[in-house]
């Protein structure tokens, strides 16, 4: 059905004139047009990507109409763009608006503020309330215009401000018949009766917040240069427009996830996934998932090598075929954990679907070989003209076929690696989403589709815990099922956890959690779900996939000075005849110092040294090197006769090697217990060493408690280590722990209240039990200021008001990550040479006067030097600027630069800095 100008009243008439884009392709595109192609996405992105969950609830909220309701909303988006406000940014196009009688009067600078969303949410209002809609309906429907730029405002911002804003908004019978007409027409040219397609409820309000994000999406794609400008309305077609959005999305190669195939049982998926006879906490996994009513949580406790993501990733399967949804989203608490995460998640997803696009989300993804092979194949489809980046910018643009498991391109753009299907990531990405900052709807809707996994659990102190009871709200107001992993979870954690997403699934603050039996057993997984009114928790142990083991502890003294003596000498004795040590230090300087006299006794082919405050090429080296080295025996792999690795808490977690021995600062029990499971973490043929763990970083005293370095107290505070020291004297007298047995119940005592401190040690204990209560008030207190609702906004109906408190965005990754990660900002910087005027690699390769990176490889050696500079000088480093040879390119356009003298060292804030090849960046005073 064409539009034509001929005979039309002049509010259609108007529909000629109002412009959308004053430039695309080259010229200008009429507002309706790209209305139109917005709806068509829409169609596109129901029919091609939305997972059948997202479809279902849709289409129960209006009565089966939802690809038709979808595509309205989408264009809809953009109908506040008819408005003054708007159309006199371009003064020739202003030029014909006025030439059709659309007139205004000169508006000032306050009223240049009235935005367009503010202007379509006022402009929706009015038509659906003429056509019939019910209050609640267009309650929910307008904060899906009003927020399509990332911000959704109050309604006073809008409807209480409009009469400040008449001029702007545009007021008299002439504009407000030709906003109603563009609102008609998009209605008209899907075929719709719009009051008929009127909602019959009003929808979670966390499924509002993903549909928000798909309203985006749909409108950053029908912005792109995919779209050419079209303005004269008889080329206007809702035709056309479907032609010209089918055109884009098969060059953008998008495609949603593993499709809606019904699921059908097997009798072993973890067998069919992975090669392996399913062990049983996996065949567990597998039957909750199939047993659980509805979507809701699974939390899977585990010894540390008990096969937990194997289960996690079949259960994850199992929820998503039976409950509509088609990817997975898989949290870790660093980029070193990630990266061996992505690893085993591609194996998989090429088993599930080998077409399925599997994405790496974390800073330094580039020095994933894996996620580089992908990088490299992937087809650049050319990026919008929305400003967002994209670090394939570099990748040969000749290709035009995209390997198996590489995500299209549109999905590496800036704000949207969560529309990936299957995607692997630090969960800080998840933590976004729980932030009231611009464009957060765009995370939910990356997650509204996808089983959420989260390792390591018991990684994410009180206030990342805040964000994360935040997320888990929200998507449990949205139905997503979450699968959380944890092999050391205290009690007390994971009732608030299951606490936070049952008050999600009840959208209320006050809830009653089912009681757990906490001598359930071990391993064990807790199953909560919630239909109408009864809430179910069920919890299934598994018999352990190795039998119980006697590890021995044994206190390390170390020195007053806290100097490295005690564990070379420890050493020296433990591995004269061979054998493989771990070394774990609380601080970046503790490792460093150990590193040094260890590779001075040994060599430094024995030993490696991993920590933080190395190059990301070298750290990503040297954790590959200690995973090949020392991974499992059933990979081809040739151990050592003799290796040890010195790390800092980087081998905390999801670090895949198997030492004979352990050597580690107290850390509070739970951490401590990690780190134990790198000791005969695997079954290896022939091992006659029996599991030994030494604790360092504790000094006894005779007539009371222990003392321990300053590093470790600022890491983790007294309270934790008085606890965890008493437990490490009882191993000692009892000849050790026996793993996995009683992991249980030591993190329980570890973190009640209970004492078990001795006597003399009551006093200090008790004095830092305060303080440590005191400490986690104000760090609760903090992070409850960045949430994006907090739970005092639970019940809350629709998106109206989300941003109300001040919000925006981060000005970089580094301060974002600082709100979702308590602690002193930090800066990273790229790591140049300047030597005679002119600028080097580290390695010494030439970048000339302007450091010119042109060269890809060139580029990756640059962008691999990049450094964690230490907090102390991150005032002065916000003033480093890029080399001028790298504006222009994609990686390094908004890098900062450290320039090294000759001697590998820098002045910064005061402070020496100096890059060890060995050691990493060691910093002194100036």
């Amino acid at each position: 059905m064409a539009l034509t100008v001929a005979g039309m009243s002049s509010d259609h008439a108007a529909l000629a004139v109002l412009w959308g884009k004053s430039n695309a392709g080259g010229q200008p595109n009429l507002l309706l047009q790209h209305l139109l192609d917005a709806a068509a996405v829409g169609e596109l992105i129901w029919d091609n990507y939305l997972a059948v969950h997202i479809k279902r609830w849709l289409d129960g909220v209006t009565g089966g109409r939802g690809r038709s309701f979808f595509a309205l909303l989408c264009g809809w988006h953009d109908v506040g763009k008819a408005s003054p406000a708007f159309q006199c940014k371009v003064d020739h196009l202003a030029q014909a608006v006025r030439a059709a009688g659309l007139t205004w009067r000169r508006l000032d600078g306050q009223s240049m503020r009235w935005h367009h969303t503010c202007a379509g949410a006022v402009i929706i209002e009015s038509v659906l309330r003429e056509a019939g809609w019910s209050r609640d309906a267009i309650g929910w429907v307008w904060p899906m215009v009003a927020g399509h730029h990332g911000l959704v405002p109050p309604r006073r911002d809008v409807f209480h401000a409009v009469g400040r804003f008449r001029d702007a908004q545009g007021h008299g019978a002439g504009w407000q018949a030709s906003q109603a007409a563009l609102v008609h027409a998009v209605v008209d040219q899907l075929g719709v009766d719009l009051p008929g397609l009127a909602p019959l409820q009003t929808p979670r309000r966390g499924a509002q917040l993903g549909l928000a994000g798909f309203v985006i999406m749909a409108d950053w794609i029908a912005s792109s240069d995919h779209f050419v400008g079209v303005f004269r309305l008889s080329d206007v077609t809702m035709a056309e427009a479907r032609k010209r959005a089918a055109k884009a999305w098969a060059t953008l190669e998008l495609r949603g996830g593993w499709g809606d195939a019904p699921y059908q049982r097997v009798p072993d998926l973890v067998a069919v996934r992975f090669g392996k006879a399913a062990r049983a906490l996996q065949a567990v996994c597998v039957e909750v998932a199939e047993q659980m009513a509805v979507p809701g949580l699974l939390v899977i406790e585990a010894p540390m090598g008990e096969g937990k993501t194997e289960g996690a990733l079949a259960a994850a399967e199992v929820l998503g075929q039976r409950f509509g949804f088609d990817g997975i989203f898989v949290g870790m608490p660093t980029q070193a954990t990630s990266d061996p995460m992505f690893d085993r998640v591609l194996r998989w997803a090429g088993r599930v679907d080998p077409g399925l696009p599997v994405g790496l989300l974390h800073g330094k993804r580039m020095f994933n070989s894996r996620w580089n092979a992908l990088r490299q194949s992937t087809h650049f489809a050319g990026i919008d003209d929305l400003g967002c980046e994209d670090e394939f910018a570099l990748a040969d643009q000749g290709r035009n076929v995209r390997a198996t498991h590489a995500p299209a391109e549109w999905f590496l753009g800036a704000k949207r690696g969560m529309f990936m299907p299957i995607t692997v990531g630090t969960v800080d990405h998840l933590l976004y989403a729980a932030t009231r900052t611009k464009h957060v709807m765009l995370r939910h809707a990356g997650l509204a589709g996808r089983v959420v996994v989260l390792d390591e659990i018991h990684a994410y102190d009180v206030y990342m815990s805040q964000f994360l009871h935040e997320a888990l709200r929200w998507l449990a107001d949205a139905g997503v099922p979450v699968i959380l992993l944890s092999a050391t979870l205290p009690p007390q954690q994971r009732e608030s956890l299951m606490r936070a997403y049952l008050q999600g699934v009840r959208s209320a603050r006050d809830v009653e959690l089912p009681s757990l039996e906490e001598s359930a057993g071990y391993p064990v997984l807790h199953a909560l779900t919630a239909t109408g009114d009864p809430v179910t928790c069920t919890s299934r142990t598994a018999t352990p996939w190795r039998a119980t083991g006697r590890v021995a502890v044994q206190v390390l003294q170390e020195a007053p000075g806290d100097g490295p003596e005690a564990v070379v000498e420890l050493l020296d004795h433990e591995l004269r005849t061979g054998g493989c040590a771990l070394v774990i230090r609380n601080t970046v300087g503790r490792a460093q110092r150990t590193y040094q006299a260890l590779a001075d006794r040994w060599g430094a082919d024995e030993v490696i040294l991993l920590h933080a405050r190395l190059t990301v090429a070298e750290r990503a080296a040297r954790t590959q090197k200690a995973l090949d080295l020392l991974g499992p025996p059933d990979e081809g792999r040739s151990r050592p006769h003799r290796l040890i690795v010195v790390a800092t808490q980087l081998a905390e977690q999801s670090f895949d090697v198997d030492a004979d021995l352990l050597v580690t600062d107290l850390a509070p029990i739970d951490l401590l217990l990690q780190r134990a499971g790198r000791v005969h973490r695997h079954l290896r043929p022939g091992r006659t060493r029996p599991p030994k763990v030494y604790v360092a970083g504790v000094r006894t005293q005779p007539d009371g408690p222990p003392a321990f370095p300053r590093g470790s107290e600022a890491v983790y505070g007294r309270y934790l280590l008085l606890r965890t020291a008493a437990l490490v004297t009882e191993a000692v007298t009892a000849g050790g722990w026996s793993i996995p047995a009683e992991v249980p119940d030591l993190v329980r005592r570890g973190y009640d209240t209970l004492p078990i401190v001795p006597g003399t040690w009551r006093p200090a204990t008790d004095a830092a039990y305060e303080d440590w209560q005191a400490e986690q008030r104000t760090r609760q207190h903090a992070a409850q200021q960045f949430l994006l609702a907090g739970e005092s906004k639970l019940g809350t109906p629709t998106l109206a008001g989300l941003h109300d408190r001040p919000s925006g965005e981060a000005p970089s990754d580094d301060e974002l990550a600082a709100v979702v990660r308590d602690g002193p900002e930090t800066v990273e910087a790229v790591l140049v040479r300047q030597v005679a005027g002119r600028y080097l690699t580290l390695g010494g390769r030439s970048l000339g006067p302007t450091g010119d990176v042109s060269d890809n490889t060139l580029a990756e050696e640059v962008v691999g030097s990049t450094v964690r500079l230490p907090a102390s000088v991150t005032e002065a480093a916000k003033t480093l600027e890029p080399l001028p040879g790298w504006y222009g390119n994609a990686w390094l356009h908004k890098a900062r630069a450290l320039c090294l003298d000759d001697r590998d060292s820098a002045i910064l804030g005061g402070r020496r800095l100096t890059y060890h090849r060995q050691l990493g960046l060691l910093e002194d005073k100036a």
